[in-house]
């Protein structure tokens, strides 16, 4: 049989493996405690720049689309009127316009005419203007006691 070629062939790969130098993975040292923080900070202070970077992108992006808001708009005032509605004055090109502003409703209280001020205009009337709306969307809605009772067949 042919046992002295198959003994010759596993001394080859036998040598051949012995020669081979062993590849173990380097050992790493580990970096500095300086160096460390160094690298942190810059890191910190490219992402900080990056976020920067990109909020004056967009406002001037906003600013050159002309999405910052409209000419023909403007909030002159507003006033609280209870813990959720209050009394919006706007000016509309050249009206005044005073809105009640309420959850879920937005009625229009009175329109002062262009020349006219909001002092000129009589409170009396605006106020009784925005009580009377504000009365009328607490009673357009139901209140939570009726429409549990409603849902429970009551």
């Amino acid at each position: 049989m042919n046992q002295p070629g198959q003994h010759r062939a596993a001394r080859r790969v036998l040598y051949a493996l012995s020669t081979t130098p062993f590849a173990a993975p380097l050992q790493q040292t580990a970096p500095g405690s300086a160096g460390g923080l160094l690298r942190v900070v810059v890191a910190l202070i490219v992402v900080l720049a990056a976020v920067l970077a990109a909020a004056w992108l967009a406002r001037r992006m906003r600013a050159l689309s002309g999405g910052g808001g409209s000419a023909h708009l403007e909030l002159l005032a507003q006033l609280p009127l209870g813990t959720r509605e209050r009394a919006v004055l706007v000016r509309v090109g050249d009206c005044q316009v005073l809105i009640g502003v309420a959850p879920g409703n937005v009625r229009t209280l009175h329109v002062l005419q262009p020349g006219s001020s909001p002092a000129a205009a009589s409170n009396a009337a605006v106020a009784t203007a925005a009580a009377n709306a504000l009365a009328d969307a607490g009673s357009a809605r139901p209140s939570f006691k009726a429409l549990l009772l409603r849902s429970l067949g009551k």
